[in-house]
């Protein structure tokens, strides 16, 4: 019990921290960009300066700088691991199928419940060297924060605590605000988002660092951004139109992808225990009085 309530404290500040970081890298992003619009949009300066804050961020959470004394902490809890390849592809293909399931989802969602449509900034009087530059780094920001502070410090620590599967329903139960904050507090949004986390938690569970979780994330981002949250006002709710073939496909769209997703997440979960018990060997001691080291 001593043990248990000793570690309480460290849970606390890495949830606090997670959801602190992603809010107020996202609200730093969001005041940059106004100012960058509002100035000189043809001069996409907020990139780099959000950029650099991103970097700093990235090389302090990751044990860079003082204090010494938290320096290799804040290392172990980033879980910036580099992976096999193997393992690398295997994670990515997991995810991007995950996505390409979300978005069926997200869009039969829309046709099923009244949801209000996210409000996207209108670019098209930019140039399009700064709009790309732009939706780059909001993917960026969102992914970072989000990977960093709550698959990252937060899961990590829980995973001490309690078992991976409630370490990931934890973490994914945590973020629902900040996500409410930016889309709104409506239950299918959150439920979906809810969804979004498990996946990205589970993905990080397995192989133990947040990099490929960054560029799915990443990924992902940027197909919404693009291709699916401009058209959210265009959709209209089934109850009204009437169901069409385009509601179908996008129904098997989701549930065939969905199928492949958890296909992958199996083989991924098999390649990364190959990959930790060909460590372990490799390690192993020539005598059985010798110590592991």
């Amino acid at each position: 019990m001593h043990v248990l309530f000793g570690r309480i404290p460290a849970v606390v500040w890495s949830g606090i921290l997670a959801f602190v970081l992603t809010v107020l890298a996202g609200g730093v992003w969001t005041v940059l960009l106004i100012s960058n619009v509002a100035t000189s949009p043809a001069i996409p300066w907020a990139v780099v300066v959000m950029a650099l804050l991103l970097w700093l961020m990235w090389q302090y959470l990751g044990g860079k700088w003082g204090p010494q004394s938290t320096s290799e902490a804040r290392h172990r809890y980033l879980r910036a691991r580099p992976l096999s390849g193997q393992v690398f592809a295997w994670a990515v293909v997991a995810g991007v199928l995950s996505i390409v399931a979300l978005i069926g989802y997200w869009i039969v969602l829309f046709q099923l419940v009244k949801i209000p449509a996210r409000v996207l900034q209108n670019f098209s009087g930019y140039p399009l060297l700064t709009v790309a530059l732009v939706l780059v780094m909001a993917a960026l920001v969102s992914s970072l924060a989000e990977e960093v502070g709550f698959r990252g410090y937060f899961q990590g620590i829980l995973e001490h605590k309690v078992s991976g599967p409630v370490a990931i329903l934890i973490a994914a139960l945590l973020i629902a605000p900040a996500h409410g904050l930016t889309q709104g507090f409506v239950w299918p949004i959150l439920l979906w988002y809810f969804f979004v986390d498990v996946m990205f938690g589970a993905m990080v569970y397995f192989t133990k660092s947040i990099l490929p979780g960054i560029v799915v994330h990443s990924i992902g981002l940027l197909i919404f951004f693009t291709l699916v949250w401009p058209y959210d006002a265009q959709r209209r709710l089934i109850w009204e139109t009437g169901v069409n073939t385009g509601f179908w496909f996008t129904v098997v769209q989701a549930i065939v992808f969905s199928t492949l997703a958890l296909l992958a997440f199996s083989q991924l979960a098999i390649v990364t225990k190959r990959a930790r018990d060909r460590k372990r060997n490799s390690i192993l001691p020539a005598s059985a009085d010798e110590p592991v080291g």
